[in-house]
């Protein structure tokens, strides 16, 4: 069984995987053991109203499809909650960005960001999710969105759904080595 430090520590090596030769088996079991604890999952971070949140807006970045499902399927909020709490640093720029996503909405709208319609919410966010054509006013949800989007794409394809949305195939053991497949040198322009 692995701990929650355990966890955390190979769950943030995923970006160097490659340098540190982490094991698709080790994030696998660093997901298990925060979708263990997800049975019944009470934030330990969030309140309510701040996980509600976590979750419509990773649903937005991460929607189901016809290929998998969405982030909130894949435990996403639970791993951001798991993030949080072992990465303290982290906290007051997630609880102030939540914070300015309900501000910016009331501002706006009249409501908070789970109460705005899809309409408002997809307005709002076209403004922060492209840093270099938001105006220097949005620059705190730009930064804020931007982070956010990063921990959801981590969570998301570090998690078993992930992978096989993206039909990961690494750490399989290869008995017998027979070259580079013909299909892929073509895509190359090298012929076989």
């Amino acid at each position: 069984m692995i701990d929650r430090r355990k966890a955390l520590a190979l769950l943030a090596s995923v970006p160097t995987a490659a340098a540190f030769s982490i094991t698709a088996r080790e994030v696998e079991s660093a997901h298990r053991a925060l979708q263990k604890a997800a049975g019944g999952y009470a934030p330990t971070f969030f309140d309510h109203h701040e996980y509600e949140t976590v979750r419509l807006l990773v649903d937005l970045l991460i929607p189901g499809d016809e290929r998998s499902g969405s982030a909130t399927d894949a435990g996403v909020p639970e791993f951001i909650d798991f993030m949080m709490t072992d990465e303290p640093e982290r906290q007051i720029a997630m609880r102030g960005g939540l914070a300015w996503l309900d501000n910016e909405c009331l501002d706006r709208f009249g409501s908070s960001f789970v109460e705005a319609s899809a309409a408002e919410r997809t307005s709002l966010l076209d403004e922060i999710a492209w840093p270099e054509r938001a105006s220097p006013e949005l620059s705190h949800g730009v930064g804020f969105f931007n982070a956010f989007r990063d921990l959801t794409a981590t969570g998301f394809f570090t998690s078993r759904m992930g992978m096989e949305d993206l039909d990961y195939r690494g750490n399989v053991y290869v008995t017998e080595w027979t070259g580079c497949p013909p299909e892929a040198l073509r895509k190359l322009g090298l012929e076989p």
